[in-house]
């Protein structure tokens, strides 16, 4: 187990999803909690998927800078409809230009069908989200501001929330298929912590000796 007097050169910023507060990540934090890692995971008030995701990277940027300052280079992940808010500020809001890290988790980068019932004029966060929607081929067609961040994408095969489950990756970085049985479990299940755990602390600067397996 790792000492708390450790450095962490990079804070993690951990950006929630549809229906979700920041208290989805604590099982996450509590595992990082020896390292002494810094971990920011802001609050973004979806109201149920009234609040388009443009307008929820700009709530983001706002807390990030105010947190962070202009220059600080982070760490992100972004569970659920967090990874393409994170995309929104990475890509069209220039948070490429201060991240080291983008870990999408369980995110519908290229859409889901759950969210094809959902009007635009009612529930445009939802509708954002639809495959093909605007925002997502306006993100995906100019994938180039990622080139520069070392991007990871996890998934569930059963996911029910991301359907078809395999849309739920970025165009650019590597590909994992977490063993777990279900959308929530992907940021609360042992089998889901551990390689997302190791990959975070070792993007941070810890031997792959000293990351913890509780």
């Amino acid at each position: 187990m790792m000492g708390r007097n450790l450095v962490s050169p990079f804070p993690l910023v951990l950006v929630h999803g549809l229906w979700d507060s920041p208290n989805i990540f604590k099982p996450l934090k509590k595992r990082l909690a020896p390292s002494g890692m810094e971990i920011f995971s802001p609050h973004l008030p979806h109201r149920l998927g009234v609040t388009p995701l443009e307008v929820l990277a700009e709530d983001l940027q706002d807390q990030i800078s105010a947190r962070f300052g202009p220059k600080q280079a982070l760490n992100v992940l972004g569970f659920s409809m967090g990874g393409v808010v994170l995309r929104c500020w990475l890509q069209l809001l220039g948070g490429d230009q201060r991240t080291k890290l983008f870990v999408s988790l369980g995110s519908p980068q290229k859409g889901t069908l759950t969210a094809l019932p959902a009007p635009r004029w009612l529930l445009p966060g939802i509708a954002d989200m639809q495959p093909g929607s605007p925002l997502l081929q306006m993100l995906n067609s100019a994938p180039s501001a990622l080139q520069n961040v070392e991007c990871h994408s996890f998934y569930c095969l059963l996911d029910a929330m991301v359907v078809p489950s395999w849309l739920g990756v970025l165009p650019v970085g590597s590909v994992q298929q977490l063993p777990v049985w279900n959308h929530r479990q992907l940021i609360t299940a042992k089998a889901a912590l551990d390689p997302l755990v190791e990959l975070l602390l070792l993007n941070n600067g810890f031997n792959r000796g000293n990351v913890g397996h509780d």
